[in-house]
């Protein structure tokens, strides 16, 4: 990805590792302005057009957080059956109306490439925030950010990581689009761990590969592993053809800090791309977990709202003018 200005970002595989150096970089110069510690209004004028077609609490409020804390306003549409796609018109009108009404787009949809459909008839940039079961590339990112910040505690890096994933890899996007951006650097270690019936896709699994990396698949945690990052993903039963199939998996992969003591080492740092399903017949994540430092499920999503700064910054072309448009903080609070 030679440019970001006025590009989409529909894919991880737009990005190669100096791409990815510049978002981390521009990423940790946000982090002031997402403590309050300073504010911005670069983007004082411009507007957001937060497009989710599919329920979503966290990416959504993400990005809109983003936006804000860059001086953006912010104009949402939520759940299909409250726009004019469930009237039948098509992704391209949508995006030709929608996009005259906004300077950027970010959109989450059901259907694999629909994201991709949309901004085919986009006026502005669109950031792709999870196409179905395809890809979620803005989460891949800030997995992959926090995946280098935990490591740095450790000294070590990306390149030479273990990393297991655990639970639902068939319709986990998340896990594809990580896997994907983990193919740039070297010498890493997969081990992917589900149900043969939710095991990771082969296009995924050859990519791994193709990319030299080392790579374990199996169906159950077996022994204690070396892995630096423990990946847990919830079952996504909204792709599965009925409920009763989902709730077949729910519950087969659990972690408490009995079995993670059990299967990991002391330093393993523990990641998943939330919500956590906490229902007594899932409990993917024991809230026996929630004091174990190594949990890093909220410093995760501290992280997203600065790669998605950085994203806007980026995108629009406004990355080196930041600090020029700050402003005294009227209202603080001291983030931690």
């Amino acid at each position: 990805m030679s440019s970001f200005t006025g590009n989409h970002i529909l894919s991880v595989s737009q990005f190669d590792r100096d791409a990815i150096e510049l978002v981390f970089s521009v990423a940790q110069s946000m982090e002031p302005y997402a403590r309050r510690q300073k504010r911005t209004t670069v983007l004082e004028g411009a507007i957001l057009g937060n497009l989710f077609f599919e329920p979503s609490t966290r990416t959504r409020v993400s990005f809109g957080t983003a936006f804000n804390l860059l001086g953006g306003e912010v104009r949402e549409t939520t759940g299909m059956a409250n726009s004019a796609l469930a009237k039948g018109e098509s992704l391209y009108d949508t995006a030709r109306v929608l996009s005259g009404y906004s300077d950027i787009i970010a959109m989450r949809h059901p259907a694999a490439g629909s994201v991709a459909e949309f901004a085919e008839g986009s006026r502005v940039p669109v950031l792709n925030g999870g196409d179905g079961a395809n890809e979620h590339p803005t989460q891949a990112l800030l997995d992959l950010f926090t995946i280098k910040r935990e490591l740095q505690f450790n000294n070590k890096t990306i390149d030479g990581l273990h990393i297991a994933m655990i639970g639902d890899l068939r319709y986990g996007r998340t896990v594809h689009s990580l896997s994907k951006l983990l193919c740039l650097f070297k010498n890493v270690r997969f081990t992917l761990i589900s149900p043969k019936e939710l095991a990771m896709p082969d296009y995924i699994l050859e990519a791994i590969e193709n990319a030299g990396h080392s790579l374990k698949v199996t169906d159950q945690l077996e022994g204690n592993m070396d892995a630096d990052i423990c990946y847990q993903t919830r079952i996504q039963e909204e792709r599965f053809p009925s409920q009763d199939e989902a709730n077949k998996y729910r519950g087969k992969f659990r972690l408490n800090q009995s079995i993670y003591t059990r299967h990991f080492q002391s330093k393993t740092v523990i990641m998943h791309p939330l919500p956590r399903d906490s229902r007594t017949e899932a409990n993917e994540l024991d809230n026996d977990l929630n004091l174990n430092p190594n949990l890093a499920i909220f410093r995760q999503t501290d992280n997203g709202v600065l790669v998605r700064m950085a994203l806007f910054a980026l995108t629009l072309g406004v990355e080196n003018l930041v600090s020029q448009y700050e402003k005294p903080v009227i209202w603080y609070s001291n983030k931690s």
